[in-house]
């Protein structure tokens, strides 16, 4: 009984957060509900005994992706009210993907009901004696450690190709340069000047 009724908190608040993400007229307030959202997401992956996904859901998206959006909203001068003229445009086409991906989960859960062996699958999930966390990284690191690997491999060439696309060397600009800071000596730090009397130096 507690459960369900966590389960129906967690899920009333969720869909009202999520509506007010879109619904908010201050972008700030738009943030600030989507990290709610991402809380009673983080509830409901508890429930479901997945406690790896919802730790990845708080630490992840609440404590990096949600606040960096917070910081650039908040420091960009962005006029939302000219990005939100063309919104009435674009309704049709996010109705109708809408309706597309509701038909596709209705198509799963039925799906889930009927077949018979989704009950087993459900069931030998996760092994006796192991958490979904130990379930998970045995898995990752073990059947799929190559995938993972290449996974890595691959973002680690997008973060550096970010970082070189962005990069701009302007001309001008005073950069620090270690190897002549550390090449440095007192004759070329220092110049003693001989000032005669009555000349300043």
């Amino acid at each position: 009984m507690i459960q369900q009724l966590a389960f129906y908190l967690f899920s009333f608040m969720l869909l009202l957060a999520a509506s007010m993400v879109i619904a908010a007229r201050n972008p700030v307030h738009s943030v600030l509900f989507l990290i709610l959202a991402f809380f009673n997401a983080a509830g409901l992956f508890v429930l479901l005994g997945a406690e790896f996904l919802a730790m990845i859901l708080v630490v992840v998206y609440v404590g990096a992706v949600a606040v960096l959006f917070l910081f650039v909203v908040m420091m960009l001068d962005v006029d939302f009210a000219e990005l939100k003229r063309g919104l009435l445009d674009y309704l049709p086409t996010g109705l109708l993907l809408g309706f597309v991906l509701l038909a596709e989960l209705v198509v799963v859960a039925l799906l889930w009901k009927t077949l018979p062996a989704a009950h087993t699958a459900l069931a030998s999930a996760t092994p006796n004696g192991l958490s979904n966390t130990a379930v998970l990284g045995r898995i990752l690191y073990t059947d799929y450690v190559y995938y993972f690997q290449i996974a890595g491999l691959i973002l680690l060439v997008a973060m550096i190709g970010a970082i070189v696309l962005t990069l701009r060397h302007r001309p001008g600009v005073r950069r620090q340069r270690i190897d002549v800071q550390n090449a440095r000596t007192p004759a070329m730090s220092m110049k003693l000047v001989d000032a005669k009397p009555g000349e300043g130096a």
